[in-house]
């Protein structure tokens, strides 16, 4: 059965999934560029982002693997598409991954602005929704066709799905660092509340790795 899921979203060890002042500068925040440092190498980001050979091997990069198996859409919040806020100036703005971005299927983006879909290179197709979650969510399990769609965030988007009970399974990697401010993901949820518990944990030196689903 199709699963709604949230993989490889890191946090910080006091719970930001994003460091303050996101821009085009930084767009994962102050400091936010250190969250990802057990990602970065692995073979898995090296080959399905980077388009390259090498990268480490192990736990961590096992996590990552799995955050690409058996995916058929993707849904992400309009401020992880990119940082122009309010109405659309233009279409030149094309993500923040180039012309062939790693996603490779049909990819909706939550928006209070509508746009027409982009199309890019590698089967990725940018659908812009702005009837909001739940319509982004049958637009998604549509395209997938019986594969698992993907959260893929940022935080207030992963908050959004948590509050209303949809999502099956998070995945989340907590790094070692403080940012001490930014995007809080879990601040306020009551996860044991609405049914989730800890399926799985698994600590290396770049993160724990924490499954919680229903």
């Amino acid at each position: 059965m199709s699963k709604l899921r949230v993989n490889a979203f890191t946090v910080s060890a006091d719970g930001f999934g994003a460091g303050p002042d996101q821009g085009r500068d930084q767009p994962l925040g102050r400091g936010g560029e250190q969250l990802h440092q057990w990602f970065l190498p692995t073979r898995t980001f090296q080959r399905n982002v980077l388009m390259r050979d090498g990268g480490t091997t192990g736990i961590d990069n096992d996590f990552a693997a799995r955050s690409f198996e058996n995916l058929g859409a993707w849904i992400m919040g309009r401020n992880m598409f990119g940082p122009v806020r309010g109405p659309w100036p233009d279409d030149e703005w094309k993500g923040w991954w180039g012309a062939n971005p790693p996603y490779h299927v049909p990819v909706f983006v939550l928006t209070h602005h509508a746009r027409p879909p982009l199309e890019m290179e590698g089967g990725t197709v940018f659908h812009f929704v702005t009837e909001g979650i739940e319509a982004a969510l049958d637009q998604a399990r549509a395209a997938a066709r019986g594969k698992d769609v993907r959260i893929g965030g940022g935080a207030a988007t992963i908050r959004q799905y948590l509050q209303a009970g949809l999502l099956d399974e998070i995945h989340l990697a907590i790094s070692p660092i403080l940012l001490g401010q930014g995007e809080p993901l879990l601040e306020g949820i009551d996860l044991p509340a609405l049914g989730y518990r800890v399926k799985e944990h698994v600590c290396t030196e770049a993160a724990m790795h924490l499954v919680v689903g229903r």
